[in-house]
């Protein structure tokens, strides 16, 4: 028998799952002394850019607004602008960070489309090499990350940083 080490999933079926919006509750909130999450990349005025926590491949991102809203109809002018923007900037960040030859960039709007999280509105960034769908995903429906969530967000952050200046 084959094992698999992924400790980072310890914590979630161990813990108590939370009620709420996970992309409302990881945005700081001074007000309240809520930290930031360490897996936001980059904050915005009106959105920002979360790591996914259960990723597809090494540096899965999420551009998410601010504002819990289902669709993309619910967004104002101006955050819908940011939201473009800062995908725009994600599909650079994660170029210059790890020379992949395609991202799929895609938004799930509404559970039957897919939406793990249908009531806020995100966009998924999905960095993509050739030859990245292994036999381990296909027949093992498991998927092999070399690298973890820790050091995606210390390897992407500065670059979104450089980029926003």
């Amino acid at each position: 028998m084959d094992h698999l080490w992924s400790p980072w999933r310890l914590h979630y079926v161990t813990s108590e799952k939370a009620t709420g919006c996970v992309f409302c509750q990881r945005r700081a909130d001074p007000a309240t002394g809520v930290e930031r999450d360490p897996l936001v990349v980059f904050e915005g005025t009106l959105a920002y850019v979360i790591l996914n926590r259960y990723p597809y491949n090494n540096g899965h991102l999420m551009v998410v607004p601010n504002r819990h809203l289902p669709a993309l109809v619910d967004l104002a002018v101006d955050e819908l602008n940011e939201v473009a923007l800062l995908t725009q900037r994600s599909e650079a960040v994660l170029r210059e960070a790890y020379k992949l030859e395609g991202i799929n960039v895609g938004i799930n709007l509404g559970k039957p489309a897919g939406g793990g999280i249908p009531g806020h509105l995100h966009v998924h960034l999905v960095p993509r090499w050739i030859g990245d769908t292994n036999f381990m995903t296909v027949v093992g429906d498991t998927r092999v990350l070399p690298e973890d969530l820790a050091s995606t967000a210390s390897r992407l952050a500065p670059i979104f940083e450089r980029l926003s200046r």
